[in-house]
C-alpha cells in the first residue's frame, strides 16, 4: 500500500500512524491518546489543568524531573480516533491554552 500524505504526513505523528496503519492497528477506532505539556511551577500547572478540567478532560499531574527549569507535567487524555487531523487540532489547541502561562509542548504519545 502506498502511502497518502495527506492522511499521513512525513512528520513524527503522520510517521506514527502510518507505522501503527501498517502493523495492523485500526485507525477507525477511537482511543485515549496522551499529550504531555510543561510548566516552570506547580501553579502555573494547576491553572493549566483547571482549564482541561472545565472542558470536562481527563488528565494527570505530576513533577517532571527530566528538566531543571520545566518541572512539573500535565498530561492530557483525550478519546478520539487517531488521525492526523484530530492529534494536530488538539496539540494546537493546548500549546494556545498554555502559551499564557509559559508552557512547553513536550510531546505526543499513543495508546494502543
Amino acid at each position: 500500500m502506498s502511502r497518502d500524505l495527506t492522511l499521513f504526513p512525513e512528520d513524527e505523528i503522520g510517521d506514527t500512524l502510518w507505522q501503527m496503519q501498517e502493523t495492523g492497528e485500526d485507525l477507525a477506532i477511537e482511543r485515549e491518546i496522551e499529550f504531555s505539556v510543561l510548566f516552570s511551577s506547580k501553579d502555573l500547572a494547576l491553572e493549566f489543568g483547571q482549564i482541561l478540567l472545565e472542558n470536562n478532560q481527563k488528565l494527570s499531574f505530576t513533577p517532571f524531573e527530566g528538566d531543571e527549569l520545566l518541572t512539573w507535567e500535565v498530561t492530557a487524555y483525550p478519546f478520539m480516533l487517531p488521525s492526523y487531523e484530530n492529534i494536530v487540532s488538539y496539540q494546537e489547541l493546548l500549546v494556545a491554552s498554555g502559551e499564557p502561562l509559559q508552557a512547553q509542548f513536550n510531546g505526543v504519545f499513543f495508546i494502543g
